[in-house]
């Protein structure tokens, strides 16, 4: 695992889950595809190895006697003003673009790409192209870009159900009754779990929600599988929306994944090792009746620095689902008096109540979990194990 992925996944929130990683130059004339017959497809792309590529991709595929123009709602434009900034306020503006195959980023070998042609009638396809023709002008491109809920998987979605005059009725679909978004992401970065790590400590109690059909197909294999069951009404006669399904690509249905994290190596075996290194120091300060103030001002400052960036995340950003998270009752940025306040004789009483308030925010944090309000990924309980032992070395020394 990089480190600068893991900075980057966590910070941005898997907003570039589905982007190609470089803007394109955009091709506008749409003047030789309206005067020729035209055939829509939906383009998925199996999940790719890089941490922008775990959860798919999906384009939409306008082919004419001319030739094949793949409208891509995954583009950003890295050079813009502010993007950085903007893109960490989650304010993540996505442009919609027309790029040749050639070009496309998302092909890889053994990166499964699939193709299917819809059932539309020569005016739903006209009126494809138009509305595609007229959202990737300058002046249309650009669109404020969500990651459960308007995506490269969402938008050819709703184009499609434009052309077909209603929406897409998803309870038909094969899906997966109960699930939540937090459970869909799980699935795809199963083999990440340093990533999984970062979603559940920046994504909030909205990702437990169970979520229907319709939602699931913010994930690109879930649409291309849903639309199968699709029929569409043409001239009278009920006929599938997919015409024609086609392997373009070959590769594995599972996409191009990484191996599994070897156990050493995951957030699980570093938080017991964290929790091992705190329980040897608080059994070395029970006895000695002195709690270690070096150790405690490490531990409570990267502790208290997590805590900024979740309180960033859930009141500052405008990133989706980062709001309730519950995980800053045990992760705030008020630990980092709790690295302060032992180096300064008169605030022991201070202290003492800071130690206490976070052992009751640790508590409660608890009874969220049990409760189910917000599901834990499961490094965080020997981290919360550990930060509540310190506390409670704290509240010792000074009752002592």
């Amino acid at each position: 695992m990089r480190i600068h992925q893991l900075f980057i996944f966590t910070i941005i929130l898997l907003a570039a889950t589905f982007a190609t990683a470089t803007a394109q130059d955009v091709k506008t004339d749409s003047t030789n595809a309206t005067s020729h017959p035209i055939k829509v497809s939906l383009i998925t792309y199996y999940p790719g190895n890089e941490v922008f590529e775990v959860f798919g991709h999906s384009e939409i595929l306008i082919s004419d006697s001319t030739g094949k123009y793949y409208i891509n709602y995954g583009v950003f434009d890295f050079n813009s003003p502010g993007f950085v900034t903007r893109y960490i306020m989650g304010e993540t503006d996505y442009l919609c673009a027309i790029m040749p195959p050639e070009h496309d980023g998302g092909i890889k070998d053994g990166r499964k790409m699939v193709q299917q042609d819809l059932n539309l009638t020569p005016a739903q396809a006209q009126q494809v192209w138009d509305m595609l023709s007229w959202n990737v002008q300058p002046e249309n491109r650009e669109y404020r870009y969500r990651h459960f809920s308007d995506n490269c998987s969402t938008r050819p979605r709703d184009v499609i159900e434009t052309a077909i005059g209603h929406e897409i009725d998803f309870t038909k679909c094969n899906y997966i009754v109960g699930r939540t978004l937090r459970q869909v992401m799980s699935h795809y970065t199963r083999n990440y779990p340093w990533e999984q790590f970062g979603i559940d400590l920046a994504l909030g109690a909205a990702c437990d929600t169970v979520i229907d059909g319709r939602t699931q197909t913010f994930v690109p294999l879930f649409l291309m599988h849903a639309i199968n069951s699709v029929t569409v009404t043409q001239n009278g006669t009920q006929m599938p929306l997919v015409a024609k399904t086609q392997v373009i690509a070959p590769g594995s249905d599972n996409g191009i994944v990484a191996p599994p994290t070897p156990w050493y190596l995951t957030p699980m075996a570093m938080a017991l090792l964290i929790l091992a290194i705190v329980a040897l120091i608080s059994i070395k300060d029970w006895r000695c009746g002195k709690p270690s103030r070096w150790f405690d001002t490490i531990l409570f400052t990267i502790a208290g620095l997590s805590g900024c960036l979740i309180f960033f995340l859930e009141f500052i950003s405008t990133h989706e689902a980062t709001m309730p998270n519950y995980n800053i009752l045990w992760l705030n940025p008020l630990m980092l008096l709790l690295s302060i306040l032992p180096w300064f004789k008169k605030s022991k009483k201070t202290l003492k109540w800071c130690h206490m308030v976070n052992i009751a925010l640790i508590a409660t944090m608890v009874v969220v979990w049990l409760g189910g309000l917000q599901a834990p990924n499961t490094a965080f309980i020997p981290l919360v194990a550990a930060l509540l032992m310190r506390s409670i070395i704290n509240l010792r020394r000074k009752s002592a």
